[in-house]
C-alpha cells in the first residue's frame, strides 16, 4: 500500500534525536512522533511515516528492543542504521549513535548534492538542445518544404529531402510527437532511477579508465566513511566488513570476503585490505597509523573526508570540460539541420552561375 512513498529515515532520526535531548523516553519519543504524523496525513510520505512508527510502537510494547523493531523494516531502515542502534543499546550511547548518523548521513548527502548540482546545467543543455532541434523540424522544415514544393525531388539533395519529409510529418503530428517525445524522455528519466540500470551504466562507464577509477574512489570512500562510522559506534569489526560489503560493486565484494578470513586469522586489517586492492595509498597510510594509535575509526573517516573532497574537485573539473563539448556537440546538431534546409538554395544559387 506504501510502495510508492519513501520514509525519510534523516529527517526521523534528526527528530527523534531532538525529543531524546529534551529528557523524553524513547518510547514516548517515538509516541510523539507517531501523534504528529497522524495528525497531518497530508501526503502519502505521512502515511508511511505513521505506518512505521505504529508498528515500532507495536513491537516495543511487545518487548522488543529498539535496533530488532528497526530490523523489521529493512526497507525503511538501513543495515547501518540498525547496527549503529544495536551496539549503543549496549552502550547506553543512544543519543551519540544518533547524532553519528546524521553526520556520516549528512557528508554523503553533501557528495550526493554535488555530485547532482554538478550534472544539472549539462543535462540543462541537452534538453534545450532537443527542444530547439525539434522547433526548427517543426516549424522551419514545413515553410522550407513549402518553399521547394516546385522544384522535383531529384533536384532536392537527399539528405534535405529526408529532413524536410521528417519535419512535415512532425508538423503534421504534433500532438503525437510531444507525446513521443515527452514519453521517451519520461522513460529515460525513470530508467535512470531504477538500480539495474544504475548498475549497469556504471558497469559501462566504469570500462572506460579515468571514468572507472574515479567510480572505484568514490565506492571506496562510501565503503571507508561506512566503516568508520560503526567502528566509532562500537560495532566490531568484521560484522563492520561484513555489513558495509554491499556498498561496493560485486568486483570487490569478493575481494573483501577474503580480507576478513584473513583479518578473522590475524592478519593486520591494512595488509588484508591491501591484498585485495581495497586501500588507496593515502588511507593506507592513514590506516596503518590508526592501527598504531588505537584510532582506526577516525582514520577511515579522514580518509574519507580526503577523497570526497577529492571526487567533488573531480566532478567540477569534469562538469566544465563536458560543457563546451555539450555547446559543440548541440551547435554541430542543430547547424546541420540549418545547412541541410537551406542547401537546396545554394545549390541553386550555384546552377545558375
Amino acid at each position: 500500500m506504501f510502495r510508492r512513498s519513501r520514509f525519510d529515515l534523516s529527517l526521523f532520526v534528526y527528530e527523534l534525536l531532538a525529543l531524546l535531548r529534551a529528557g523524553l523516553a524513547l518510547t514516548e519519543a517515538l509516541e510523539t512522533l507517531d501523534e504528529r504524523r497522524r495528525q497531518n496525513q497530508s501526503g502519502a510520505t505521512e502515511e508511511k511515516g505513521h505506518y512505521v512508527l505504529s508498528e515500532l510502537i507495536r513491537l516495543m510494547q511487545q518487548g522488543k528492543s529498539f535496533s530488532v523493531s528497526l530490523a523489521a523494516h529493512p526497507d525503511c531502515f538501513s543495515a547501518l542504521f540498525v547496527a549503529m542502534v544495536a551496539a549503543s543499546e549496549q552502550t547506553g550511547g543512544m543519543t551519540q549513535a544518533l547524532e553519528r548518523y546524521l553526520q556520516y548521513d549528512g557528508q554523503v548527502s553533501l557528495v550526493r548534492q554535488k555530485i547532482i548540482a554538478a550534472s544539472l546545467y549539462p543535462v540543462m543543455l541537452l534538453i534545450t538542445g532537443m527542444a530547439v532541434a525539434f522547433f526548427l523540424l517543426w516549424f522551419l522544415a514545413p515553410r522550407f518544404g513549402h518553399v521547394y514544393e516546385g522544384m522535383t525531388h531529384a533536384e532536392l539533395p537527399l539528405m534535405s529531402q529526408w529532413l524536410i519529409n521528417f519535419g512535415l510529418f512532425v508538423s503534421d503530428h504534433t500532438l503525437a510527437s510531444l507525446v513521443c517525445l515527452t514519453t521517451m524522455l519520461a522513460g529515460i528519466a525513470v530508467l535512470a532511477m531504477r538500480p539495474t540500470a544504475q548498475q549497469r551504466c556504471l558497469v559501462l562507464l566504469g570500462r572506460i579508465a579515468w571514468i572507472g577509477a574515479m567510480l572505484k574512489l568514490m565506492q571506496l570512500a562510501r565503503f571507508y566513511r561506512s566503516l568508520g562510522m560503526l567502528l566509532q559506534g562500537g560495532v566490531a569489526l568484521l560484522p563492520s566488513l561484513a555489513m558495509t560489503r554491499e556498498l561496493l560493486p560485486l568486483t570487490l565484494q569478493a575481494g573483501l570476503t577474503r580480507s576478513m578470513l584473513s583479518i578473522a586469522q590475524g592478519k593486520k586489517m591494512s595488509q588484508s585490505l591491501e591484498q585485495e586492492s581495497l586501500m588507496t595509498s593515502i588511507a593506507l597510510r592513514l590506516l596503518r597509523a590508526g592501527e598504531r594509535n588505537g584510532q582506526i575509526a577516525g582514520m577511515l573517516e579522514q580518509a574519507a573526508m580526503f577523497h570526497e573532497r577529492e571526487i567533488t574537485q573531480w566532478v567540477d573539473r569534469f562538469a566544465r570540460l563536458i560543457e563546451p563539448v555539450l555547446m559543440l556537440i548541440m551547435g554541430l546538431g542543430i547547424g546541420s539541420i540549418v545547412v541541410l534546409l537551406y542547401l537546396p538554395i545554394f545549390d541553386l544559387a550555384g546552377s545558375l552561375q
